[in-house]
């Protein structure tokens, strides 16, 4: 049976995940704490905005140097990823004269703070927008944790010479959830047609599967230089549909650059807890009721 092996969540939006062996889901699903903060432009209405390529989001979509900055953060408790605070490193930046430096910022305090300072790093004026209550991801829409398997890791970072391994590729495609004991693209099963979601239990929730994320420029670069691979799109494209298992039919996957399962937590299971270790079963295939997916 598939088993939870790895809980990421990223408490800054497009920067460093924080490694979880429990996981509260807070607000609208998300891991509490996941995506709690994101970097804008300057007047930028995080709720709004865009997450696509000049959409007012400073993510790896439009802004390679975001891959430049590290960050560790110190979280409100075991299963709370909500970051009190952050400490950022960048490195040295001719494009705009600043110097490598490290620099610990207390949150919410010290949020301007932070903001001024990864603005003098890119070059221009940024805010760091706050959503306690849900958190800031790509699919507003599905807003649980999003879902793949390690075999799947394993064999797509084959696919590509520059990527090390598995571990590589989570950073890459930036999952929260991370299955073991299934074979490649197991995830696949977590999600119907269109109008349709899967219904999965794991730990003490259940989550309804509702989409193949479709993937973007982002798991193209390096996650520590931003550097890109060549072809990676096609290469991604032509291997998963050589690959793609009868389960995955669906008229959700309606093109060969969809991987990983974004998911919805119907609201009677917020507050659940999900662990490492927790086992992982489908349920079944239920209606959405006109839920907006």
């Amino acid at each position: 049976m598939a088993r939870i092996a790895e809980l990421v969540a990223y408490p800054l939006k497009s920067n460093d995940g924080v490694a979880l062996d429990r996981a509260e889901l807070g607000p609208a699903g998300a891991l509490r704490g996941d995506r709690t903060y994101a970097l804008v432009e300057a007047g930028v209405d995080p709720h709004e905005a865009s997450v696509g390529e000049g959409g007012g989001y400073v993510n790896g979509k439009r802004e390679p140097a975001v891959h430049g900055l590290r960050a560790s953060y110190e979280v409100a408790g075991r299963g709370d990823a909500t970051p009190t605070a952050v400490t950022l490193s960048r490195p040295a930046r001719a494009e705009t004269g600043t110097v490598a430096a490290e620099r610990t910022f207390a949150l919410p305090d010290e949020g301007d703070a932070l903001a001024a300072w990864v603005g003098d790093y890119l070059g221009y004026a940024v805010d760091l927008a706050r959503e306690p209550d849900g958190g800031l991801p790509d699919d507003r829409s599905a807003r649980g944790p999003t879902v793949v398997s390690r075999a799947t890791l394993e064999t797509v970072a084959g696919w590509f010479d520059a990527v090390a391994d598995a571990t590589e590729m989570r950073r890459r495609l930036r999952p929260n959830v991370v299955l073991d004991d299934c074979p490649a693209f197991w995830e696949d099963r977590l999600f119907a047609d269109r109008g349709e979601a899967v219904r999965f239990a794991a730990g003490d929730a259940e989550l309804l599967g509702v989409t193949p994320c479709q993937r973007c420029v982002v798991p193209s670069r390096d996650p520590d230089t931003g550097a890109g691979i060549d072809g990676f799109r096609e290469t991604l494209i032509n291997n998963r549909r050589a690959t793609l298992p009868d389960w995955t039919e669906s008229d959700r996957f309606d093109h060969d650059f969809r991987l990983m399962v974004n998911t919805a937590v119907p609201e009677e299971w917020w507050e659940s807890t999900l662990a490492v270790g927790d086992e992982v079963s489908i349920e079944g295939v239920e209606a959405l009721d006109g839920e907006p997916y």
